[in-house]
């Protein structure tokens, strides 16, 4: 079993809920995630979201039920640039990202780039 990088596994839980559009259980998210994390380390992970206020969650019998608390976009777009800043050459990383984009993402970021507000 290879191990995720720091954080991946906060990223891909909170990604899982958002595709699902509603709530819940840790079950149903082990489910959905690559790789066959255990049960404990998914519950670990959704205890420490609900502490960050990313996650809410509602008790259902003896278990808790997820519910994403924040907007998908905007937590990740804030972790991009929050990666970006941090950067020694940020032209050069946008350049690196820009060149490892699908011919799809590359039409939606220049849709967003040529839109009236220049992506603002």
């Amino acid at each position: 079993m290879t191990r995720r990088p720091l954080g991946q596994l906060e990223a891909e839980v909170l990604a899982a809920l958002a595709g699902l559009g509603g709530s819940a259980s840790t079950a149903e998210l082990v489910a959905r995630l690559d790789g066959e994390p255990a049960y404990t380390t998914v519950n670990t992970i959704l205890h420490r979201l609900h502490e960050k206020r990313l996650v809410s969650r509602t008790r259902a019998g003896r278990h808790y039920r997820y519910r994403l608390a924040v907007d998908e976009s905007e937590l990740v777009a804030g972790r991009m640039h929050d990666h970006l800043r941090h950067a020694s050459d940020p032209g050069t990383v946008l350049s690196r990202f820009a060149r490892s984009l699908s011919a799809e993402e590359a039409r939606k970021l220049r849709e967003v780039l040529d839109g009236p507000d220049g992506g603002r």
